[in-house]
């Protein structure tokens, strides 16, 4: 079983990123199970003085915890003017700690999302995969999903309803458990 761990962007209930994980759940293959993350939002912000092992904010640790028990990550990334959310970078700093230990530590990620724009938020996207592979884990550069135009484009329908985008999403899906699979192999 790959336990791959999902982390939205966004804080919007209603969200395009946070439908786009929920049609990944729903679209997870057999022997894949994604965990859609909750609670994001009440993870302070990184500071070391406030990351003291034993005594991490039990937000944060939570999120390690999640982390640690999956072998794999995929981050659903909006766009923010021009960049990613800070809820999102926020989550990936408490994973990259400590220092050359993190929850990371060379698992497969792999990045996808949806922004209004024309471009899907893929400039968000390329900037999370770089952050994420410097905190540690094994991007997978070749996976990508960003839907262009969401707001008109989900605004009677669900992405699990979009027969392209769910095509997409369940291929990215089965090569990020395929990655898993291939390294408990190794």
């Amino acid at each position: 079983m790959s336990r791959i761990l999902a982390l939205v962007g966004s804080l919007r209930a209603g969200s395009h990123n946070r439908q786009l994980a929920e049609a990944a759940v729903k679209l997870a293959p057999e022997g894949a199970e994604i965990a859609l993350f909750e609670g994001l939002a009440n993870i302070p912000f990184y500071n070391e003085d406030i990351d003291v092992e034993g005594s991490a904010p039990a937000a944060a640790a939570r999120l390690r915890e999640a982390a640690q028990a999956s072998d794999a990550f995929l981050l659903f990334c909006p766009e923010h003017n021009g960049s990613i959310p800070a809820v999102l970078k926020n989550a990936i700093d408490w994973l990259s700690r400590p220092r050359a230990v993190g929850a990371f530590g060379g698992k497969p990620v792999a990045v996808v999302g949806a922004a209004f724009g024309r471009y899907g938020g893929v400039w968000a996207q390329d900037e999370a995969r770089k952050i994420v592979g410097i905190a540690g884990g094994k991007v997978l550069e070749d996976v990508k999903l960003s839907v262009p135009g969401s707001v008109g484009r989900f605004a009677e329908s669900h992405p699990v309803d979009d027969a392209e985008v769910a095509a997409q999403l369940t291929e990215i899906i089965t090569r990020l458990h395929g990655h898993v699979r291939e390294a408990a192999a190794a």
